[in-house]
């Protein structure tokens, strides 16, 4: 017999009992294998959907973000707002600058034809007073390619597609201009160190029929405002031989920048030989500016004997430029004159007006100060006091003094459709007077101001169509941006003598 350790008789257990004990444990071990299981699934259903609700959370957050823009983020991050945070809207185009590389010596050979063509007119219509001719005498964009940073796609109105490029370009080309003034035979000009920064709009008229497409508009966006950097050297002579001539060039470009190709302004060009209706694309006058020169006070005296005599040119478009009569020897002028000009865009245009003394040559600049549109109350008569400025570029100010205040008073009135018809023949019509007056020489440039009263001599009229004599005499009087409404036939005449005989009382001015 088997002894324990105690001495006491050893007695294995029997089948059944180790039977019992080895079902306990694996029932036990099922048990708890099952419960480790169910509790291994339920903590990681929990953590899937912890995660999941995190990541709605979070992609909501993000979407509320990306609906804030940069003032939105200013307003809440408030000092702490980070300068590197930006909000790309374009699509790089790496594939298309490659190909503009390749394409670029026939691109420019094609562009350089088309800008001789569009640009040195409009170099002559807007030259200044002070430059008798302005042409290109050599012109050629070079061997570098323009750079796009980026497109952007939107549709905007139905039936076209509106693409803006964001377009660079720092290239090597050789451009000369011929200038020539009163007292200066031509001078050479180079523009050396071109540099164009600027978000070019291009607008797709779509058409059902091929190719497709039936027009094409093209304007540069204001903002960013479009960049144009250059420096001038005169070839054989000095920028001095012509006093004033870098800014003159400046302005000069700066304009038909502005006037021509800065939205609202556009270039509209039809495709493809398909007829398409272009006034719809084409820049309509929206409203009439009616503004009234009341008085200037503590203006700059520029004169060594006396006072200066000052006068305002003002204008919305350089090309309609008008201006006061002249006070003589007073630095606290009172005018009241009044002034009619048309607005294309009121929320971009803006209102520019100059002071000036008359002097003997060159007149001089008292101040300059400008008033947006956007900022005019509609069919409202407000009056303002506006601060002058030595310059409306505040890199170059460099007399900081004081240079007087001109009160103004401005009625903005929006257009209905007839009215906007009729601006836009009178418009034309004082457009083609003033070319014609400086064909004639009473003007030296159709940039120049001309007075408020008399000075366009544009006839303009409404004929009646019901067989009535109409207009018969004016006695030579020269009418200025009006027209008289007489009738229901809303044909526009040019008359060289208009009578007057039996005219109904009717006298709408545009």
């Amino acid at each position: 017999m088997r002894h324990g350790m105690l001495g006491l008789p050893f007695q294995p257990p029997t089948p059944s009992a180790y039977s019992r004990h080895l079902l306990m444990g694996l029932l036990s071990g099922i048990f708890m294998g099952v419960l480790f299981g169910v509790a291994l699934m339920a903590g990681w259903k929990r953590m899937i959907k912890y995660r999941s609700n995190k990541r709605i959370s979070k992609a909501v957050d993000v979407k509320l973000l990306g609906s804030l823009d940069r003032d939105d983020l200013k307003k809440i991050c408030g000092d702490n707002f980070p300068e590197w945070i930006s909000f790309p809207v374009f699509e790089q185009v790496k594939w298309l600058n490659k190909l503009l590389s390749k394409l670029w010596p026939f691109v420019a050979d094609a562009a350089e034809l088309v800008i001789r063509e569009s640009v040195e007119p409009l170099l002559e219509e807007y030259r200044p007073p002070g430059i008798t001719s302005l042409k290109f005498s050599k012109l050629s964009l070079g061997n570098v390619a323009p750079k796009i940073e980026g497109i952007r796609v939107q549709s905007l109105k139905k039936g076209q597609i509106t693409m803006d490029i964001d377009f660079r370009w720092g290239g090597d080309p050789s451009i000369i201009l011929a200038v020539e003034a009163a007292l200066v035979a031509s001078l050479p000009i180079q523009l050396k160190n071109l540099e164009v920064f600027t978000v070019a709009r291009v607008i797709f008229q779509l058409a059902e029929d091929i190719p497709c497409i039936s027009a094409v508009v093209v304007a540069l966006l204001p903002d960013p405002k479009p960049r144009i950097d250059y420096t001038l050297k005169a070839i054989g002579g000095s920028l001095t031989a012509l006093p004033g001539l870098s800014d003159m060039i400046d302005d000069t470009v700066n304009t038909i920048v502005t006037d021509m190709l800065q939205w609202p302004h556009r270039i509209v060009v039809p495709l493809g030989g398909i007829p398409v209706d272009l006034s719809e694309l084409e820049l309509k006058p929206q409203g009439k500016l009616t503004v009234t020169i009341v008085k200037a006070n503590n203006l700059k005296n520029m004169e060594m004997i006396g006072k200066s005599d000052p006068y305002v040119v003002l204008h919305i478009r350089p090309l309609y430029k008008v201006k006061t009569r002249v006070i003589e020897n007073n630095l606290n002028p009172v005018w009241d004159d009044t002034f009619e000009l048309i607005a294309e865009d009121k929320e971009t245009q803006t209102l520019y007006l100059e002071v000036f003394d008359k002097d003997i040559g060159q007149d001089k600049r008292l101040g300059i100060v400008k008033l947006p549109l956007i900022d005019l109350p509609i069919e409202t008569t407000k009056e303002i006091e506006l601060g002058l400025l030595s310059s409306l570029d505040t890199m170059k100010v460099k007399d900081k003094k004081d240079r007087g205040t001109l009160t103004v008073k401005v009625f903005y009135h929006e257009f209905n459709k007839e009215e906007q018809l009729a601006a836009l023949e009178a418009e034309k019509l004082i457009l083609e007077e003033r070319k014609r007056l400086k064909a004639a020489g009473v003007i030296g440039s159709t940039m120049d101001a001309l007075d408020g009263a008399g000075s366009i001599q544009a006839e303009v009229a409404w004929i009646p169509q019901d067989g009535g004599r109409g207009l018969e005499t004016l006695n030579g009087k020269m009418i200025t941006k009006r027209a008289l409404i007489c009738g229901l036939d809303k044909r526009v005449k040019m008359v060289n003598d208009i009578n007057r005989m039996g005219l109904p009382n009717c006298n709408l001015h545009l």
